[in-house]
């Protein structure tokens, strides 16, 4: 039996949005994507579908909305507002579902752009979207049931989805969206300690990356704590407590908490 054709419009397609995009393209779904996407940048359209043949571009917004099931907003916040405008007065609030990626745009102040009637998603992907490994934090406004099976059945196609009060939004987004920058800086760190010790800078990567997976796949199953699993390495007098007591005097869970707390918008 023929699955029905989902109709996806991504506003932006910029790195977000074509990010989105792509992990879409590339999933292997059991129904199938009408993706179309638009942007004023003729050039960064020319690229995205260089790289996705089978999506359809517009410069104009308007166009690419008509018969919807999504409308993906994927530009920056300022923008939010100013797109509203341009597609507010054209979208089917019965059958329409507007998705909001614009960090720090609440749900209320959608609701002022597109009327209280308007059926509105939050998402806070990151940037692993694009092969299918983001976290996404998600929250809505008068969605029912089978809307939000809807949109947790399409972006769980691109990683782990983590439906939330808009509350929390916000401070699972310094941990998952700008989480996964300060992820990659420890990995940058850690390379540039091997270094340092004599190691070249791609084993020292790949040993790195290996490293982390082995601990997070520990964490997943053994449904276990991080505390518990660093107990078992730490041998009395041995090094590894040595580096760790070291780590903690040049103050390395405070600077993780106060990042975190820097990039949490209140």
């Amino acid at each position: 039996m023929q699955q029905p054709t989902i109709k996806i419009a991504v506003i932006g397609a910029g790195n977000m949005g074509a990010a989105i995009i792509k992990g879409l393209a590339s999933s292997n779904q059991n129904f199938s994507f009408d993706i179309r996407v638009s942007d004023i940048n003729q050039l960064a359209l020319d690229a995205l579908q260089l790289a996705v043949p089978n999506i359809t571009t517009a410069t104009s917004n308007e166009a690419i909305i008509k018969d919807a099931d999504l409308i993906i907003l994927a530009v920056k916040p300022w923008l939010v507002e100013e797109v509203a405008k341009t597609i507010s007065h054209k979208i089917n609030y019965q059958k329409q579902i507007i998705v909001s990626i614009a960090a720090g745009i609440d749900l209320k102040t959608l609701a002022s752009f597109f009327g209280d009637s308007a059926v509105l998603f939050r998402i806070i992907p990151n940037t692993a979207i694009e092969i299918k490994q983001s976290v996404s934090i998600i929250s809505s406004h008068q969605a029912n049931e089978s809307q939000q099976q809807l949109v947790n059945k399409i972006f769980s196609l691109l990683g782990k989805v983590f439906l939330v009060p808009e509350s929390q939004l916000n401070a699972l987004m310094s941990l998952s969206s700008c989480g996964i920058a300060y992820a990659l800086q420890y990995i940058r760190a850690a390379m540039k300690g091997g270094v340092e010790m004599g190691v070249a800078p791609r084993l020292a990567k790949e040993v790195v990356i290996q490293t982390l997976q082995g601990a997070i796949t520990l964490l997943e199953t053994k449904d276990s704590h991080p505390e518990v699993e660093i107990d078992k390495v730490t041998t009395p007098g041995g090094i590894t407590i040595k580096g760790l007591n070291e780590m903690e005097a040049n103050g390395f869970t405070n600077a993780v908490i106060k990042g975190l707390k820097a990039s949490y918008i209140k």
